[in-house]
């Protein structure tokens, strides 16, 4: 139980779980995007023009990046607040800075690229898609079945026709035509609900890392200009 005295730092330490957990989040999420099966098969297919490669790679170092900054802010400010640190709160307080502005740029390029991620992909359905249609490539062949296999979709609507011979070949065995058979829309709506999480997650990394700042401000304050210099050291940590 903590006394009165005990009462910031006992306080303090669930907050600062809660920004680990935020960033465990985040690096999870990287990890799923970056190695997930959906998103390794586009950009192992894409080509060197197309910018989902680029996107994929900096999508995934930037959320590592971001998981353990938020990560070390958060015991940063733990250590700071049982120690009353001003050196440990200040680099807190600048992780937390760091993060936000990591944060800010990743958001505005969410909403301002907001289909780039989106027609880059279509891209690489759209010419593995022709290029199996005109019976240029085998291996695009195989690519396009991977496609539709993680994707559990089939075809597309194209406005040259000729699509059932290549849907005949590349389709998983025993799904049905109808279920599934726009991959372009069933693309769409996998990304759509891929990047509302991201951009529900980017949201609150940010107003958590704005609340770390003002937090770890106030704690750098308050040791700054505490008097009670006997309660240096007399925090347990439980």
């Amino acid at each position: 139980v903590c006394s009165q005295l005990e009462l910031l730092p006992c306080q303090s330490l669930p907050k600062n779980l809660l920004f680990q957990l935020l960033g465990l989040s985040i690096a999870t999420l990287s990890t799923v995007t970056h190695y997930g099966l959906h998103f390794t098969l586009i950009s192992d297919i894409s080509l060197e023009s197309n910018s989902y490669r680029v996107i994929h790679h900096a999508a995934f170092y930037f959320g590592i990046c971001l998981s353990m900054t938020l990560i070390l802010a958060a015991l940063l400010s733990s250590a700071a607040t049982v120690r009353e640190s001003q050196c440990l709160t200040a680099m807190g307080f600048f992780c937390f800075a760091l993060a936000f502005c990591g944060l800010i740029p990743a958001v505005c390029w969410r909403y301002t690229h907001s289909t780039e991620v989106e027609d880059s992909v279509m891209d690489v359905y759209d010419l593995v898609y022709e290029e199996v249609r005109r019976n240029t490539s085998s291996f695009r062949r195989h690519e396009l079945t991977a496609i539709h296999e993680a994707f559990l979709c089939c075809g597309k609507r194209s406005p040259f026709g000729d699509t059932a011979n290549v849907e005949r070949r590349t389709c998983p065995s025993g799904q049905v035509r109808d279920a599934g058979q726009d991959c372009l829309r069933e693309i769409q709506d996998f990304l759509k609900k891929h990047m509302d999480f991201v951009s529900t997650l980017l949201g609150i990394a940010i107003g958590l890392t704005v609340y770390g700042m003002i937090l770890t401000s106030f704690l750098w304050f308050s040791i700054h200009f505490s008097t009670n210099l006997d309660r240096k050291g007399k925090y347990i940590l439980r």
